[in-house]
């Protein structure tokens, strides 16, 4: 039996294995996939201590400092639930099972979808939700950007160079971005800003056509190339219902000290409650789990 599984190999899991590597804990890290939102980052321009950097730079970092810590992650590891047993947890996956006496879940979050007609069938034939990764797939053609947030400015701002012409699409009325990212992208020549604009459909042929959008009642159609779609993301959290109490946006449920509604469990990052999706935030968490998740242990052993 581990003291300890990790759940999850973004910024707050790898942050986690890494104070846990520190403490010379017998644990294991899962994931299906190593990086989480490094994958898809643009600029990160507030992590304490860096001043400038990318998802993929930062990813760079984290890869050589888990190196030195000589932490292995078991990737490819999909958790289907997580279960009680005597004096721990076992932590289900496709076909293998590991027991532990702590659990933290760093799942991390995916991208909301839009839920309209054509986005499905045209995922990843000018459907995205990801700029970093698909970006450069639209050299010189036009897109459209949807949603109103911080990651939908920030896939404009990575794309300016690379598309001919950007709508960034947004249902509301206003953007809900950092200032420096609305100031930077208003300042755009190629983009244009449409604004209380409602995307209904995703439209096209083998690959994407264009888009319909409604403004005022009426509908209007875009001729593009791509469609990114970044209105926000869902945790990573269907294998814990029934487990752990979540939230009414399905996050995992924790106090101020990370812990979640099941004693010895912890929960980090973008699927823990808090809904506040930064890097350093992730970090914090990450660590401050690992640590309650060892003083926990060490009060058993009293």
């Amino acid at each position: 039996m581990f003291d300890l599984v990790i759940v999850g190999a973004g910024i707050a899991g790898q942050t986690a294995a890494i104070y846990a590597a520190r403490k010379r804990m017998d644990f294991v890290l899962l994931a299906k996939e190593v990086g989480g939102q490094f994958l898809e980052s643009g600029e990160v321009l507030n992590y304490p201590g860096i001043l400038k950097t990318t998802g993929v730079e930062f990813k760079l970092l984290m890869d050589k400092q888990l190196e030195f810590n000589e932490v292995n992650v078991t990737e490819g590891k999909e958790v289907k639930k997580i279960g009680k047993i005597e004096d721990g947890f076992r932590v289900y996956c496709d076909s293998d099972t590991y027991d532990a006496k702590t659990v933290i879940i760093a799942s991390g979050a995916r991208p909301r979808g839009l839920n309209v007609p054509g986005e499905k069938e045209f995922a990843r034939k000018g459907v995205t939700y990801c700029s970093i990764c698909d970006g450069p797939l639209f050299s010189g053609m036009d897109v459209v950007v949807v949603g109103g947030g911080n990651s939908a400015l920030e896939a404009v701002d990575f794309i300016k160079d690379i598309a001919q012409k950007i709508y960034l699409l947004n249902n509301g009325k206003e953007f809900n971005a950092h200032e420096y990212l609305i100031e930077r992208v208003l300042s755009y020549k190629n983009v244009e800003i449409l604004l209380e604009a409602d995307t209904k459909e995703v439209l096209g042929d083998k690959f994407v056509t264009g888009l319909v959008y409604e403004k005022n009642s009426i509908l209007h159609s875009l001729e593009v190339q791509g469609v990114i779609i970044e209105i926000g993301r869902v945790p990573n959290t269907g294998f814990l219902e029934g487990f752990l109490e979540l939230d009414e946006h399905n996050h995992v449920v924790v106090d101020c000290q990370t812990r979640a509604s099941v004693e010895g469990v912890f929960a980090a990052g973008d699927c823990a409650s808090g809904h506040e999706y930064q890097y350093v935030t992730s970090a914090g968490q990450g660590c401050m789990a690992l640590l309650k998740a060892a003083r926990y242990l060490a009060n058993k052993k009293l």
